[in-house]
């Protein structure tokens, strides 16, 4: 008999567990723009390596959106992809204090002609991420020019917390990015969409050499330079969006963070017209947006979520966007042992896909990206590459983007998702999309180690009425972005995993 009832109480358990989640049709929340990635500075040296097949191969597992012949996607259909417009530590060779693998080239000549064979191996990934489709193209930043900072360097060293640019250049500066745009258009057929032109301004580091290119920079000369930049812009006929300002950290957005008041509350000084000199409001070309980095700010969860949901009020307060643009593993990731050495299964995978669902439902951003496509023993790429093997390796961090950016697509919309069970950020967390051909998406993350019974349905309607598409990340063999047996809305997620559901037209 207490084996009986032993049974009963645990068949009971589990069908409490089993909560069914209801898509909220009537409550649509943000539009997503685009899942992207960046090729600093790893695809400068892989567009250049002889092996051609490997370059494809990279370029399917992140741009493309095919499937083979089992209905597996080949790839994870990036809808963004980030070029890192150099600034020119790589003429410079040692005298650039910038390590040899971080250099970049740039366009502009010494002589003030342009030199459109440079960055080479970035623009063949720039030409292969078009023939896959991907629909946008964003141009970012790190400094300006050499030739045009005060300490001809492309890094902060020797300076303070202010932009490295003479400011009898900001004109130039804003004519070499109008002139870039148009080139690569010109010489290689890519539109550029977007331009950053300043990135990180308020690291609290002031990029001090020798690991990368990178200035600080005040509000004020962050608007200034967006200013100039429109200017240029409008001049050549450009329609290319400018973007501001790709904050470190998502404190320096509503606040001064490890900094000066000079380069913190980026919203309201952008934003808000009572901050007359930094107000870029009514600046062509320059949309209400904010673009920041997810850096920092993923531990403890239950501050994860909290810094989210003021970042969306206080955007909401001025009518501003946003735009998540940039993350990878940090030493404060304990959870995960921190960014040193690669880690190829879902326990990265896990972690981020965490972020991205706090990113995406408490931040409400637009667009979500990823720091560097490849890298090496490091938790900043999502494919590891081997340089001097002329090898690559995916990883179920890259297919965990997938279960999102391989799915919703560019215009689709974010709904409320409703349960009667809390959500648990070590168990299941659930989010929904319609595509703009009206086909759904249903992301579900199970984090538990255990298997865990759901439950979904669109509305009030009977589950039985939509079919489902599942596909599958996890550390079982053959499950990246599997597709399973299509199910009516009512399954079992398996331990550790990420599955999306598309409904079937």
């Amino acid at each position: 008999m207490k084996q009986v009832l032993t049974l009963a109480f645990l068949t009971c358990a589990l069908a409490v567990q089993a909560q069914t989640y209801t898509i909220n049709p009537k409550s649509p929340q943000q539009t997503i723009e685009h899942f992207g990635a960046s090729d600093a500075w790893s695809m400068q040296n892989i567009g250049l390596w002889p092996e051609e097949n490997v370059q494809q191969q990279i370029a399917d597992w992140l741009f493309s959106t095919e499937n083979d012949a089992n209905g597996q996607p080949r790839g994870i259909g990036l809808s963004l992809w980030r070029f890192n417009l150099g600034a020119g530590s790589a003429e410079q060779g040692d005298s650039s204090y910038i390590n040899r693998d971080t250099r970049t080239e740039c366009f502009l000549r010494f002589d003030g002609t342009y030199d459109w064979s440079r960055q080479a191996g970035q623009v063949k990934f720039l030409k292969m991420a078009k023939q896959r489709g991907v629909p946008y193209i964003l141009a970012f930043l790190n400094s300006p020019p050499v030739y045009f900072t005060e300490n001809e360097l492309a890094t902060n060293t020797g300076r303070d917390g202010t932009l490295n640019l003479r400011y009898e250049c900001y004109d130039d500066f804003a004519k070499f990015m109008a002139e870039s745009v148009s080139g690569l258009e010109r010489e290689h057929g890519v539109h550029i969409d977007y331009i950053s032109p300043v990135n990180e301004p308020d690291g609290h580091w002031n990029w001090q050499g020798p690991k990368q290119e990178g200035s600080p920079a005040t509000n004020w000369e962050i608007a200034e330079v967006a200013r100039k930049t429109s200017k240029a812009f409008t001049e050549k006929g450009l329609k290319t969006q400018i973007m501001v300002n790709e904050s470190s950290d998502l404190r320096c957005l509503l606040g001064v963070y490890k900094t000066s008041w000079e380069r913190g509350n980026a919203i309201a000084s952008f934003w808000s017209k009572d901050s007359t000199q930094t107000y870029l409001g009514d600046t062509p070309l320059v949309p209400h947006l904010m673009l920041a980095h997810s850096y920092w700010t993923n531990t403890p969860v239950s501050y994860m979520k909290r810094i989210r949901q003021d970042l969306r009020k206080t955007l909401k307060k001025y009518g501003v966007k946003f735009w998540q643009s940039e993350i990878c593993i940090m030493s404060n990731d304990e959870e995960i042992g921190g960014g040193g050495g690669y880690d190829f299964t879902m326990k990265t995978a896990l972690y981020v896909a965490r972020v991205i669902h706090h990113d995406l439902c408490y931040a409400n951003a637009e667009s979500w990206s990823w720091w560097r496509a490849c890298g090496g023993n490091y938790k900043d790429g999502l494919i590891r590459v081997y340089d001097r093997q002329h090898r690559a390796q995916d990883s179920r961090l890259m297919w965990a983007l997938g279960n999102y950016s391989r799915f919703v697509r560019p215009g689709a919309v974010r709904y409320d998702v409703d349960s009667k069970q809390k959500e648990d950020p070590y168990g299941v967390m659930v989010s929904a999309y319609q595509n703009k051909d009206g086909s759904w998406v249903v992301v579900a993350i199970n984090y538990s180690e255990n298997s865990q019974p759901f439950s979904f349905t669109v509305g009030r309607n009977d589950v039985a009425a939509c079919s489902w598409q599942p596909y599958r990340t996890s550390d079982a063999d053959g499950e990246t972005l599997k597709p399973l047996t299509p199910c009516s809305g009512e399954t079992t997620l398996a331990p550790r995993s990420i599955t999306t559901f598309v409904s079937k037209q």
